[in-house]
């Protein structure tokens, strides 16, 4: 789904995945969508390169497809009993109050390589994001911090903005205790223009000045993020896009090394040179009559109106959620995100939200 170029791709796995959910439950047919959505999701952010590899592979595979689909006829009519079974069983449970689903079981033995790598394709991520503001210093550079959404709570990052700089810098440290630039706990930074309209996201490597003459030591640019700006002030729902680099045939992240700022993801999306590169968009919400209000859904993750409740969509995909961010509480966000997404990056975003955009809002 992700793959430059590769609608033909995800046309055709769709058009699969519709043919095998006509007689499904209610419970079979969420199970059949996420496995849609995952199945597309590699393709859909490969680059344009690995993509036409594939094709030569696919051709092989056509045979075999035809063979496979007559099994699956079979096993569908052993299973119709089965599903029978649990749809009375769901019909007996009765209705239960929604609760916000928990991250799934996820763990990790070097956090610094969790963070900066990207979602398991099918695991969807889930955080919680927390601000503090207590203390006559953290009122103007508040503290955040991410953890996983589950009962133990496990820390991920922490991040906070720097002081005395030009424009908005938040530093991101693997360590709640360690926000310094030097530390050994500084696993990337965001840093905005003057206007505060435009993000960029950076890994923890050397600035091109003092990099190898190769650049592979250099930084690399994890995200940019833009913020449209609102020329006429009226209010609204934010329009924001997020570029990430892409990912390779074996699901890893192209590395993104700019020599200088006008190679880096902004100005190339302005150039419109997208080589390798994902072009995200926050999906637009729908106004509700009965509440007066633009409204998304985000499946019972976020309880309360904000104007920084946002979900980040691939236009190829609408229904697959590469990241959410909304307010539970006065100072309590969820965050969750998914493949090719990782913690850095989707934290990063949600940061650049937190900060002040004079001209977007």
């Amino acid at each position: 789904m992700f793959q430059i170029n590769g609608e033909k791709d995800s046309k055709s796995k769709k058009k699969a995945a519709k043919s095998d959910s006509d007689d499904s439950e209610e419970e079979t047919k969420t199970t059949k969508s996420k496995k849609k959505s995952t199945a597309g999701s590699a393709s859909m952010f490969q680059t344009s390169g690995d993509k036409d590899k594939d094709k030569d592979k696919d051709k092989g595979k056509d045979k075999d497809k035809k063979t496979k689909k007559k099994g699956k006829a079979d096993d569908s009519d052993d299973s119709e009993s089965e599903k029978e079974e649990k749809s009375k069983k769901k019909k007996g449970k009765g209705k239960k109050k929604k609760e916000r689903s928990p991250s799934p079981e996820i763990e990790f033995d070097d956090l610094e390589k969790f963070v900066i790598e990207p979602a398991q394709q099918g695991v969807t991520v889930k955080c919680r994001v927390t601000r503090d503001q207590r203390g006559m210093d953290k009122s103007l550079y508040p503290l955040y911090y991410l953890h996983l959404d589950n009962e133990k709570k496990t820390f991920l990052l922490a991040g906070r903005k720097r002081k005395k700089s030009a424009t908005s810098n938040y530093l991101i440290s693997i360590d709640a205790t360690d926000l310094s630039r030097g530390g050994e706990n500084f696993v990337g930074k965001l840093r905005s223009n003057l206007m505060g309209t435009k993000f960029t996201v950076f890994d923890n490597a050397l600035h091109p000045d003092r990099a190898l003459p190769d650049m592979s030591n250099a930084r690399q640019e994890l995200a940019a993020i833009i913020y449209e700006t609102n020329v006429l002030g009226m209010k609204g729902p934010r329009r924001m896009t997020v570029l990430i680099p892409g990912m390779s045939k074996e699901n890893e992240r192209v590395p993104f090394r700019p020599r200088n700022d006008c190679d880096g993801l902004l100005i190339r999306n302005q150039n419109r040179r997208m080589e390798n590169i994902i072009e995200l968009h926050n999906k637009t919400p729908v106004w509700n009559e009965e509440t007066s209000s633009h409204v998304l859904n985000f499946n019972g993750r976020v309880t309360q109106a904000s104007i920084k409740n946002f979900q980040i969509v691939h236009s190829k995909d609408l229904d697959y959620i590469v990241m959410q961010f909304g307010r539970i509480a006065d100072d309590i966000f969820t965050l969750d995100y998914n493949y090719p997404m990782c913690a850095v990056q989707a934290f990063a975003i949600a940061l650049s939200s937190f900060d002040g955009k004079i001209a977007c809002e």
